[in-house]
């Protein structure tokens, strides 16, 4: 979500005349964009607000601002005390109090300095110009479709600091689409943080099953990812999509969170160990070869080895593809923290997540080595070390060596060799 509202950021300051500085000592304009899930992440914004300081004593022209979770949408009154060198800030999603401010400051680029610039003209909602340094190098896009949240799990600082579930006008995301696809994107990802309740919060729009129909028939779209779907929000309407449309990937996250019903309802989550493992069992049944996706959260308060223990046996148990593994971590402001003892260690909280580490390393190296020797079409994105990076359908990065430029391409791979995380193998 960062990255898209970045982009867009980036894509309006380019339409007021301004170019992206490599040095970051001879910019106008500074941004740093913050995400706060977890403490480590505010910590590294505030450390690095911080270095910025002597940049801004140095030039008091220059402008310094602060977008994301960080700022969040209620009253800005205590992160202005905390930050009185930073000039402006905006919410997550929503960079336009940015654009406003260099516009009524008079901070515009030569190119547009001649002209009466307004907000509008370069706050376009739907239609996205990428960044100048990422034309025709953006093979994978992302495309908001649901802002904030309304589920409220009891560690989760989201609804808190991005606001309200509030679903995107679905004319604007297609219109989103067929710009980047215009621009030569071949893979759009749909993002929400409960992907998969799109449109059921404003009468008349369509669910994300439909969405995904629409923009099925985009030219140039050759591949659709979304992201994040909650295990209470899958219909077998969107499954019947995912299974039926050619440019739909077979790759589904859906986040468990732990295995053990009390620390489920502990997290307020709302459903139980048994209800996933059936919803897993459901979507291998509806989707066959399926690959899926889960989050897991070890040393949630008052989380025993035993209940630890229940969370380790579903992922033994259920083989998935991947596994986005955190310690917990108190986000104040959140259920868990304002009612919860972080009584689990900083050492047994890394016991675990090593543990989860163990198994699911075990688990990926089977699951790659059943594709040894296999043909898979592979659509690469960029050149690293010498070897391009692509990824299969199911996100699985393979690494293949060619001296022709294949951005953007999807081509035959013959899998050579596997590992847990990533695979290599020649174009056929």
């Amino acid at each position: 979500m960062n990255v898209a509202d970045s982009q867009r950021l980036a894509s309006a300051l380019e339409r007021l005349g301004y170019s992206e500085s490599p040095i970051i000592e001879e910019a106008d304009v500074i941004v740093l964009n913050t995400c706060m899930v977890r403490q480590s992440a505010e910590d590294k914004a505030i450390g690095r607000l911080s270095s910025l300081k002597p940049l801004k004593k140095k030039n008091p022209d220059l402008v310094l601002g602060v977008m994301g979770c960080m700022v969040g949408f209620k009253d800005q009154t205590e992160i202005r005390k905390k930050l009185p060198y930073v000039d402006v800030f905006a919410p997550p999603s929503n960079p336009k109090p940015i654009i406003d401010f260099l516009i009524r400051q008079e901070y515009i680029g030569e190119a547009s300095a001649s002209r009466n610039v307004e907000t509008d003209t370069v706050w376009e909602p739907g239609k996205l110009t990428l960044p100048a340094n990422r034309r025709k190098k953006t093979v994978a896009g992302f495309i908001p479709i649901v802002y904030g949240c309304s589920h409220a799990c009891a560690y989760c600082i989201i609804p808190y600091k991005r606001g309200a579930e509030r679903s995107r006008n679905p004319q604007e995301i297609l219109d989103h689409a067929r710009s980047l696809a215009e621009q030569g994107v071949k893979e759009v990802t749909l993002l929400g943080q409960i992907v998969d309740r799109y449109g059921l919060d404003t009468a008349g729009y369509p669910t994300l099953a439909e969405l995904l129909r629409e923009i099925h028939e985009i030219p140039g779209i050759e591949r659709i990812r979304f992201l994040t779907s909650h295990p209470n929000w899958i219909t077998d309407e969107l499954l019947d999509m995912v299974r039926e449309l050619p440019k739909v990937m077979k790759h589904i996250e859906v986040p468990a969170q732990a295995g053990n019903n009390t620390v489920l309802e502990n997290m307020r989550r709302g459903y139980t160990d048994e209800e996933y493992r059936s919803l897993i069992s459901h979507i291998r049944e509806k989707i066959p070869g399926v690959s899926i996706g889960t989050d897991i959260i070890v040393g949630f308060p008052g989380e025993t080895e035993a209940q630890f223990e229940d969370t380790f046996r579903q992922l033994a148990d259920l083989k998935l593809n991947v596994v986005h593994l955190a310690r917990y971590s108190p986000r104040k402001g959140t259920l868990s923290e304002r009612t919860m003892l972080d009584d689990v260690s900083d050492e047994e909280k890394w016991r675990r997540f090593r543990t989860v580490e163990t198994l699911q390393e075990r688990i990926a190296t089977e699951l790659h080595a059943a594709l040894e020797g296999k043909i898979l079409p592979v659509l690469f994105e960029e050149k690293q070390k010498g070897r391009w990076m692509g990824r299969t359908e199911h996100m699985d990065l393979v690494y293949v060596e060619s001296e022709s430029d294949l951005t953007g391409l999807i081509l035959p791979v013959k899998i050579n060799w596997t590992g847990p995380w990533t695979m290599i193998g020649e174009l056929v």
